[in-house]
């Protein structure tokens, strides 16, 4: 009456919907003997889905939780939710395995239906995610950080951060981890230092190494994370060191900028324009009047400042207030 496989896939669906159900009803739905039914929960154990199976009058079997996820059937919204969410991942650079990632992408849309592999398909060309290389290049994380991280906050769990400050100074420090926030191309923790006494955040590109332990905090109930981070970020620095690479020569570079307030060095690709300054939009507008062309060596947070320049300048030579 059916066939082998459609059997198989209702066997599935049947411990899917049940908690458990024993061999002799899973007979009796699918219309086969006992034997057959356990062939057929071995076949879905050697595809790896964890079924188990407990032996006995009153055995039965039923489906655990596994590293593998068993088939799922989506609708078209659900797919689409789907593949814009691992588009978003990809172009964020989540500290994911960028593979898995891809992986998984590549799995949902191989087994799409025509008509929705050209919707999805369109997806990805449509759909950007102002994530720009410049905020994103320091992001270098490990991807199980963020699983200890998660599970320490979620558990309550006091974790051990070896921590590189700006300068380059490293400390251990136990930290109550109370959150983790994604702003501006960074990823940041927030919770109670031990070591300082007080709240701080830490950004994850420069954690070192991270350890549980099996101390436990209560975490404060009004507690804001995102507020804390952005708090923090605006306190963090109110100047920056600049280094920018001037294509010109030595000679241009110093007809064009006073070396009272700033250091001027030949390198192999130039000049090398050093300067300590709190106001980069100053510094964007003096380099735009330079008129020669230059890289950016740091702060890249002055890359936002020529994009902010840029769409001004476009709306107002759109005639846009």
């Amino acid at each position: 009456m059916y066939s082998p496989t459609l059997r198989l896939l209702t066997v599935l669906e049947l411990l899917q919907t049940y908690s458990s159900i024993n061999g002799k009803e899973l007979a009796h739905r699918l219309e086969v003997d006992i034997r057959t039914v356990r062939r057929y929960v071995m076949s879905l154990q050697d595809m790896g889905i964890p079924v188990a199976a407990e032996r006995g009058p009153l055995g039965a079997y039923r489906l655990e939780r596994g590293s593998r996820l068993p088939p799922l059937i989506y609708n078209d919204s659900e797919a689409s939710a789907l593949v814009v969410g691992l588009i978003a991942m990809r172009q964020l650079n989540f500290p994911i395995d960028a593979a898995a990632v891809e992986s998984a992408l590549a799995k949902t849309i191989r087994v799409l239906p025509q008509r929705l592999l050209c919707h999805v398909n369109e997806l990805d060309d449509l759909i950007k995610v102002h994530n720009p290389s410049y905020l994103s290049a320091t992001q270098v994380l490990k991807s199980d950080f963020v699983w200890l991280l998660e599970h320490a906050i979620k558990k309550r769990k006091t974790t051990q951060l070896t921590y590189s400050a700006k300068a380059g100074e490293q400390s251990v420090r136990e930290v109550d981890l109370y959150g983790m926030v994604f702003v501006a191309g960074q990823w940041y923790v927030s919770g109670y230092c031990h070591l300082r006494e007080g709240i701080r955040t830490f950004r994850l590109d420069r954690l070192a190494a991270i350890a549980k332990t099996e101390k436990e905090f209560i975490r404060p109930s009004d507690f804001d994370v995102l507020r804390c981070v952005m708090e923090s970020r605006s306190h963090l620095q109110m100047s920056f060191d600049v280094e920018i690479v001037l294509q010109i020569s030595i000679e241009r570079a110093r007809s064009l900028l006073p070396t009272e307030v700033q250091s001027l060095e030949s390198i192999d690709e130039g000049v090398l324009y050093s300067q300590t300054t709190s106001r980069l939009d100053w510094l964007a507008f003096t380099l735009l009047n330079l008129d020669v062309p230059f890289k950016v060596r740091s702060p890249l947070e002055l890359y936002v400042v020529f994009q902010e320049f840029a769409e001004k300048a476009k709306k107002i030579a759109q005639g846009k207030p």
